[in-house]
């Protein structure tokens, strides 16, 4: 199985995310990681597993605004840094441009540790885009939670883990059932 991993991310942590994600993925065959500024329509064509992710900003995917607001905040948190492939475009820009395509995907964000009424949920975004694309879903939007003080919650990584080998599962089931239904047809 060749699972992709998308991800856009401000601080880090939708980085570290997607990267744990990936681990839990290779315990089913390839997985890559890719900055959302580098992806590559053959990459997304060969893979049978999609997953993109983002950081949710104004109750939502980024936006140009948001990174920029992002950007001038790192000022007044010394702890934090620019994530080196946060410049350029976001998850939002990328889904914008994205050909219509057939496959598995899921969706994930990272968001601060509220209630997602209040945080919103930049992966029901992404999820409603990658099933208008033509994916179809193997799993609901997932959040992975930062503090207010953005760093990762302690067993985010572990989880987000966990959810890639999950997702890997969901994609086999559903290739499997797929080709028996096709067989029998």
């Amino acid at each position: 199985m060749r699972t992709l991993v998308i991800y856009e991310s401000m601080y880090g942590n939708t980085h570290t995310i997607a990267e744990a994600i990936a681990a839990g993925a290779r315990l089913a065959g390839d997985a890559t990681v890719v900055a959302v500024d580098h992806v590559r329509p053959d990459e997304v064509a060969a893979a049978d597993l999609v997953v993109v992710g983002g950081p949710t900003h104004a109750h939502g995917m980024s936006r140009p605004s948001t990174r920029q607001g992002a950007v001038d905040a790192l000022p007044t948190h010394p702890d934090l840094a620019l994530d080196p492939d946060a410049e350029g475009p976001g998850v939002r820009e990328w889904l914008g441009s994205l050909e219509r395509t057939t496959g598995c995907a899921a969706s994930f964000d990272t968001r601060v540790d509220i209630a997602p009424l209040l945080s919103g949920r930049a992966s029901k975004g992404i999820g409603k885009a990658l099933e208008r694309h033509g994916f179809e879903l193997v799993a609901g939007p997932e959040s992975f939670l930062v503090t207010k003080e953005t760093h990762l919650v302690d067993g985010e990584e572990d989880r987000a883990r966990a959810w890639g080998e999950q997702l890997t599962a969901a994609t086999a089931a559903r290739t499997a059932s797929a080709a028996h239904t096709t067989t029998t047809s």
